[in-house]
């Protein structure tokens, strides 16, 4: 259950970021602050797979590989709006 749980936060938040980089972004911060809440899905997906001894039919392991996905997206957008300011 507990690991359903950190599974649904883990997509919200990675839906959270898709939308706040569908708007124009005005500040490299909004991407920073987007890729930072990655940073902590992923560190909450690795707690949650390790607390439960499984993969969950392989499910939780391309879940952590998407959000590995999005955080190396997230930290490139970072770079290249500090880079065009």
């Amino acid at each position: 259950m507990k690991s359903s749980l950190v599974l649904a936060a883990a997509c919200l938040s990675l839906g959270a970021g898709a939308v706040a980089i569908a708007d124009r972004v005005h500040d490299w911060h909004d991407l920073d602050e987007v890729h930072n809440h990655v940073v902590e899905a992923i560190h909450e997906m690795d707690r949650a797979r390790a607390a439960n001894h499984y993969d969950m039919a392989g499910h939780g392991a391309k879940a952590e590989e998407f959000l590995h996905g999005a955080e190396r997206e997230l930290h490139e957008a970072v770079e290249a709006s500090k880079a065009a300011h």
